[in-house]
């Protein structure tokens, strides 16, 4: 009877004290809703009604001074005939071989080498110490690292050309990021450089939660290395190569700021990306409607992109589950 008495004056107090937790009415799984609403409010401020009057200003003309003038699909149907944006997304595709498919392919070797080699034969600092070396270009400001790769490409006086002239090899010299020829390519090594770090460190990240044993098992068992990384790193860390291939497809749809800070889309439109296309649209053009369909445009792809990523992810887990 008294543990009976007991458990009642615990369960009283347990109550009390969730009650006491807040003074917002209603049941606890219903008032912490109220919690959410400064980021509701903020969400469709920034986010919600910006999409939609760009959307509704991809179907008008405007010029960012008279009001807008309502047009129906005329951007739309200029966008289809624009050879300037199809090249544009065509940079898209090189900027997600140099932004997703490289970095990826380089992280999951380096996350591989570092944890089952590095760490095993020179300790966890020395690998650590590698992994910020590697992830060191991703924390610097965009402007930042787009000004010191501008200075070491720079035709007249830069690191490079200097280089090249200083061991003899001054024939090679080249404006690199002023010429159709390489401006594209050297743009892409730029994107790889700041890039490779982010998948290294998921990847290393994800690597944490596999069982040690299962590496020296394998090696036991005399598996090399490339047997190991195909045994146990690659089926590890499968959803961490589902989430980097998602964020930085994105990322390279919309890159902009080294656009931006170094070409400026040129030479000609060898290195102009939809993002650019569309901010040349706006401000300098003031072909806010057409801006607005090229932003629009884009923010479909990465749309569809995404939903394509999660299905497959979805898809890929339920067959690893059977």
């Amino acid at each position: 009877m008294s543990s009976t008495t007991n458990q009642t004056k615990r369960s009283r107090k347990a109550v009390e004290r969730e009650q006491g937790m807040s003074r917002i009415p209603g049941s606890p799984s219903r008032r912490f809703w109220v919690y959410l609403i400064p980021g509701l409010l903020m969400l469709l401020w920034i986010i919600v009604i910006p999409a939609v009057w760009n959307i509704y200003l991809s179907f008008t003309n405007y010029r960012g001074i008279k009001p807008p003038v309502w047009a129906g699909l005329t951007n739309w149907a200029r966008l289809v005939k624009d050879h300037t944006f199809w090249v544009s997304f065509m940079n898209s595709i090189w900027m997600i071989l140099a932004m997703v498919i490289i970095p990826i392919l380089v992280g999951l070797v380096l996350s591989s080498l570092l944890f089952d080699v590095v760490q095993k034969k020179f300790g966890p600092r020395t690998a650590s110490t590698m992994r910020a070396l590697y992830y060191f270009p991703q924390l610097l400001p965009i402007a930042v690292a787009s000004l010191v790769m501008g200075w070491i490409l720079r035709p007249e006086n830069g690191a490079l050309n200097a280089l090249l002239k200083t061991i003899g090899l001054g024939d090679l010299q080249h404006d690199w990021l002023g010429k159709p020829d390489t401006a594209l390519i050297f743009l892409m090594l730029i994107m790889i450089w700041i890039q490779i770090g982010y998948p290294l460190v998921i990847f290393m990240s994800g690597l944490q939660r596999v069982d040690p044993e299962l590496y020296e098992a394998a090696s036991l068992d005399g598996a090399n290395w490339w047997q190991r990384f195909r045994a146990i790193t690659l089926p590890s860390i499968k959803p961490e190569i589902f989430v980097v291939a998602l964020t930085c497809t994105i990322a390279a749809l919309k890159v902009f700021g080294p656009v931006q800070m170094l070409t400026r889309g040129g030479p000609g439109t060898s290195t102009t990306v939809p993002s650019y296309y569309s901010y040349k649209q706006f401000f300098q053009s003031q072909q806010v409607g057409y801006g607005a369909a090229i932003a629009t445009a884009l923010t479909i792809v990465i749309v569809i992109v995404s939903i394509a990523f999660t299905n497959l992810q979805e898809k890929v887990a339920k067959e690893d589950e059977e």
